[in-house]
Parts: structure tokens; C-alpha cells; sequence
């Protein structure tokens, strides 16, 4: 899949948890409930959208992680919604295997943007061990022959 696919899918997503929760009884259950799922699924795909257009590595890992907080989170609510408001399982069930399926996918993302970043990091270290060691090896060589040049005069 693209990113323009999971774009769209996550976009998809949104709208269709919007309708889910315009349909749902006015009561001060439906309202907590329904405010955390709004806030948390409609984030999927905004950080998504966010992360697509990162200034830096860091910073598409940090909305990526965003994404992959905020699917774990809309994760949680859906059971309790489903609880409340079983007469909706057979539209709230697809919405939440959607949001288990964004949970895998952005945190599948989001490992491997930290296995590279770590990689990437040890390998700069390495680097940086290697041109220490070489200045060393420099300084000394130079300190010889100049050593060796002030015992042969």
C-alpha cells in the first residue's frame, strides 16, 4: 500500500466514524466516549498526513508515532462504545478492525523508523571513534618525527 492508499484509507476511516457517532443516542455516556474517539481516530490520519510532509527523518518518526499512539487509543474506546451501544455492533465492529489494522500497520512504521534512526546513530558514533582514532594515530606519528628529529640533531 502507498501512502496515498493509507491516506485515503484513514481519511475514509474519519468520515466513517463521524457518521457512526452523529447516529449515536444523546446521552453524557455516548458524548465522553464518543469525544475520545472522535479526538483519537480523526488524529490517525491527520498526523498521517502530517508525517508525510516531515521536515526530517525525527520528525516523520515523531508524527508516525503520534499516528500509532492515537490508533492504540481509538483501539481502547471501541469495545466500550460496542458496550454501551450494541444496536451499532454491525457498524462499529468494522471500524474498530480498522483501527486494530492502523495500530499494526503505523506501529510496524514507527519500529522500523526507530531501528534506522538507532542503526543510523551507531553508525555515526562509529565514524566519529574512527576519525578520533585516525587523529590519534596522526598526532602521534607527527610527535615521532618530530621527536626523532630533535634526538638526530
Amino acid at each position: 500500500m502507498d501512502k496515498e492508499e493509507l491516506e485515503k484509507r484513514t481519511l475514509d476511516f474519519s468520515i466513517q466514524l463521524v457518521r457512526l457517532l452523529k447516529k449515536l443516542p444523546k446521552n453524557q455516556i455516548n458524548q465522553k466516549i464518543g469525544g475520545q474517539l472522535l479526538g483519537a481516530g480523526t488524529s490517525i490520519g491527520a498526523n498521517y498526513r502530517e508525517a508525510n510532509g516531515a521536515e526530517s527523518p525525527k520528525d516523520f518518526q515523531h508524527k508516525i508515532g503520534i499516528s500509532f499512539k492515537e490508533s492504540r487509543e481509538t483501539s481502547y474506546w471501541f469495545p466500550i462504545l460496542y458496550s454501551v451501544n450494541p444496536e451499532f455492533g454491525s457498524e462499529i465492529k468494522p471500524l474498530c478492525t480498522e483501527a486494530d489494522e492502523f495500530k499494526r500497520i503505523f506501529g510496524a512504521i514507527y519500529t522500523t523508523c526507530k531501528n534506522k534512526a538507532k542503526k543510523n546513530h551507531n553508525s555515526q558514533i562509529t565514524n566519529k571513534n574512527l576519525f578520533i582514532f585516525f587523529l590519534i594515530i596522526f598526532l602521534l606519528f607527527i610527535f615521532c618525527f618530530r621527536f626523532h628529529f630533535c634526538i638526530t640533531s
